[in-house]
């Protein structure tokens, strides 16, 4: 019994296939799933910076952008397929790549991530909403806040700071861990929300001037020098800036893809990717265009045009948008966070200890972790270049993505056996190597080798956009050879 209990110990309700009537997203369910992985300070501020600030000609930068969004859908194809078929998430797929025990550790590298960036954006996420009750509170009364009580700093934060962390991370632990049909309705909330408040934000800059903001929106469209060969550089540099963006977002997607109900859908929900970035560009450029023409006709000495969403607002000095923008921030964080940070965390340390670990006592270990990263960011991680550590094991989530898709497209030949694939047995397909395959883990760190090199190698740091697509290249490539040999 206990012999049989250990064979089959790598199942977990939250890692089985799924049930059948549960494969029922569509192709707007991607839709807003990549509208979230869109909407954030830091895609609006990149957006705004590659129109409108290193003067790249408008349409170099359009057709760098789709160039790179294209390479997103296919490779999200290629990644999500498997997933969507055997309705398993990321890192089960993963067992038939690396070997049932080495995909734990391997698989865990993505949880990991996720969960330093799920504490680096809830604290970003409680500032946001430390500002929305400061606003409040000056509004009501404006000389609380000079009281000894808000002036007492604790790791950096006051106590208002520290009511707000912990909202935010109670708030959205609760929310997280419910169930991932609660997350698709959030999934699905916030991509509208947000796009509703960057409409709302687009008629009040259009609407305070319509001629001229509409002028100045119409003359960055230039055609003179498009087709210089001067061009052709900055063209890949967006191609591959736009890429990295999403990159992070790419191994995992079988996470999300496993709930599609099939492959056409998940085709058509992942060109929606490309239309979101239409749209969301459209927007970001003409807000930022809209609101330097305000600020420009009412503040003096203005040296450089806003791209940040927080500093436009901050230097127009309303109240009542200021309050609008921040609550559809907190709702671009929130989703972002769920996306990025949270379910990859989540569905990897299920994976690396399936019967122990459930939902409920997940979240719980997200939160703490969340917690100690979100309160010593500021005084201390912040301050160690810890971003470059957490860069450093994104180092392997282009390899990773490269040997899984070989792996199943031309060595399985798209084909898993669903019951082995949760077998700690001998005997079972995937245990290779007492549960580690030889091949992939070599392909794997050469992989690592070459991606990782432009962040630590001061002559390769140049290349540090393209780290991704080097590592998945060296890593498929070297699999593919050790495959066939």
């Amino acid at each position: 019994m206990n012999k049989n209990k250990t064979k089959y110990s790598l199942s977990n309700w939250e890692l089985v296939s799924i049930n059948p009537n549960d494969k029922n997203w569509d192709w707007k369910d991607l839709f807003f799933f990549w509208g979230n992985n869109i909407q954030s300070v830091i895609a609006f501020s990149l957006i705004g910076s590659l129109y409108l600030i290193y003067e790249l000609n408008v349409f170099v930068v359009l057709f760098g952008t789709l160039t790179g969004s294209v390479f997103v859908v296919l490779f999200a194809n290629l990644i999500g397929k498997p997933s969507q078929k055997y309705g398993l998430p990321f890192a089960v797929i993963l067992r038939s790549s690396l070997g049932i025990k080495a995909a734990k550790y391997f698989g865990l590298l993505r949880g990991l991530v996720g969960l330093f960036m799920f504490g680096i954006q809830t604290y970003f996420l409680s500032k946001l909403f430390s500002y929305i009750v400061r606003i409040f509170i000056f509004s009501f009364d404006n000389a609380i806040l000079d009281k000894d009580i808000f002036l007492v700093f604790l790791l950096g934060l006051n106590i208002i700071d520290w009511l707000s962390f912990v909202f935010v991370l109670v708030l959205q632990t609760i929310l997280f861990s419910k169930s991932h049909h609660f997350n698709r309705s959030i999934i699905k909330f916030s991509a509208l929300i947000v796009y509703s408040g960057m409409l709302l934000f687009f008629l009040v800059v259009l609407l305070y001037d319509v001629k001229t903001v509409s002028a100045a929106f119409a003359d960055i469209f230039s055609i003179s020098n498009v087709f210089d060969k001067n061009n052709i550089s900055p063209l890949i540099t967006v191609a591959a800036t736009i890429f990295a963006y999403f990159s992070v977002t790419i191994v995992n997607y079988g996470d999300f893809s496993r709930y599609v109900k099939n492959e056409n859908e998940l085709k058509k929900g992942n060109f929606s990717l490309i239309l979101n970035l239409l749209i969301f560009s459209f927007f970001a450029v003409f807000i930022i265009i809209g609101a330097d023409i305000f600020l420009n006709k009412n503040l003096e000495n203005m040296e450089r045009i806003f791209t940040n969403p927080t500093d436009i607002v901050g230097k127009i000095g309303n109240i009542q948008i200021t309050l609008i923008v921040l609550f559809f921030l907190v709702f671009a964080s929130a989703s972002t966070n769920l996306i990025a940070n949270y379910i990859p965390a989540q569905n990897t340390l299920l994976n690396f200890l399936p019967t122990k670990l459930n939902i409920k006592n997940t979240a719980i270990l997200i939160s703490f972790v969340g917690f100690v990263v979100g309160i010593f960011w500021l005084p201390l991680l912040s301050q160690i270049g810890i971003l470059a550590f957490v860069d450093t094991i994104g180092s392997f989530f282009g390899p990773l993505f490269g040997v899984m898709v070989i792996d199943y497209y031309l060595v399985k030949k798209s084909k898993l056996n669903n019951k082995d694939i949760f077998m700690l047995d001998k005997e079972g397909l995937y245990f290779y190597s007492n549960g580690w395959h030889g091949k992939a883990i070599y392909a794997l760190a050469l992989g690592f080798i070459f991606s990782g090199s432009t962040i630590w190698n001061e002559n390769l740091m140049n290349f540090q956009t393209y780290s991704w697509m080097i590592g998945a290249f060296t890593s498929s490539l070297t699999y593919y050879l050790l495959s066939n040999k």
